[in-house]
Protein backbone atom coordinates (compact mmCIF):
# COMPACT_ATOMS: atom_id res chain seq x y z
CA UNK A 1 0.00 0.00 0.00
CA UNK A 2 2.55 2.18 0.71
CA UNK A 3 4.42 2.23 -2.69
CA UNK A 4 0.93 2.58 -3.90
CA UNK A 5 0.88 5.74 -2.24
CA UNK A 6 4.10 7.07 -2.85
CA UNK A 7 3.67 6.72 -6.88
CA UNK A 8 -0.19 8.61 -6.71
CA UNK A 9 1.61 11.36 -4.79
CA UNK A 10 4.69 11.26 -6.78
CA UNK A 11 2.00 11.74 -10.20
CA UNK A 12 0.34 14.12 -8.52
CA UNK A 13 3.68 16.37 -7.68
CA UNK A 14 4.24 16.09 -11.04
CA UNK A 15 0.92 16.86 -12.25
CA UNK A 16 1.01 20.33 -10.44
CA UNK A 17 4.72 21.36 -11.36
CA UNK A 18 5.15 20.03 -14.84
CA UNK A 19 2.15 17.89 -15.92
CA UNK A 20 1.29 14.64 -16.62
CA UNK A 21 1.31 12.87 -20.44
CA UNK A 22 -1.88 10.60 -21.15
CA UNK A 23 0.06 7.85 -20.15
CA UNK A 24 0.76 9.11 -16.76
CA UNK A 25 -2.85 10.33 -16.52
CA UNK A 26 -4.03 6.75 -17.37
CA UNK A 27 -1.56 5.08 -14.91
CA UNK A 28 -2.17 7.72 -12.11
CA UNK A 29 -6.20 6.85 -12.94
CA UNK A 30 -5.85 3.27 -12.42
CA UNK A 31 -3.68 3.72 -9.18
CA UNK A 32 -6.35 6.12 -7.79
CA UNK A 33 -8.91 3.18 -8.45
CA UNK A 34 -7.01 0.53 -6.92
CA UNK A 35 -6.80 2.68 -4.22
CA UNK A 36 -9.94 3.42 -3.53
CA UNK A 37 -10.91 -0.60 -3.87
CA UNK A 38 -7.86 -1.41 -0.66
CA UNK A 39 -9.49 1.30 1.34
CA UNK A 40 -13.01 0.37 0.81
CA UNK A 41 -12.22 -3.32 1.50
CA UNK A 42 -10.10 -2.45 4.49
CA UNK A 43 -13.33 0.08 5.96
CA UNK A 44 -15.66 -2.84 5.46
CA UNK A 45 -13.55 -5.30 7.48
CA UNK A 46 -12.94 -2.38 9.98
CA UNK A 47 -17.21 -1.78 10.30
CA UNK A 48 -17.19 -5.83 10.58
CA UNK A 49 -15.10 -5.82 13.42
CA UNK A 50 -16.81 -2.74 15.27
CA UNK A 51 -19.07 -3.42 18.44
CA UNK A 52 -21.22 -0.78 19.84
CA UNK A 53 -21.80 -1.26 23.42
CA UNK A 54 -24.94 0.40 24.86
CA UNK A 55 -25.17 1.92 28.20
CA UNK A 56 -26.41 -1.23 30.08
CA UNK A 57 -23.28 -3.42 28.94
CA UNK A 58 -24.60 -5.32 26.21
CA UNK A 59 -22.17 -5.59 23.09
CA UNK A 60 -23.50 -5.92 19.64
CA UNK A 61 -21.43 -6.37 16.80
CA UNK A 62 -21.87 -3.17 14.31
CA UNK A 63 -23.90 -5.65 11.64
CA UNK A 64 -26.57 -7.11 13.76
CA UNK A 65 -27.11 -3.70 15.54
CA UNK A 66 -28.09 -1.82 12.14
CA UNK A 67 -30.07 -4.82 10.95
CA UNK A 68 -31.96 -4.38 14.27
CA UNK A 69 -32.99 -0.47 13.19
Amino acid sequence: MSELTDRINQLAHKEKTVGLTDEEKAEQGRLRDEFRRIFRANFALQLENTVIETPDGKQTKLTEWKKKE
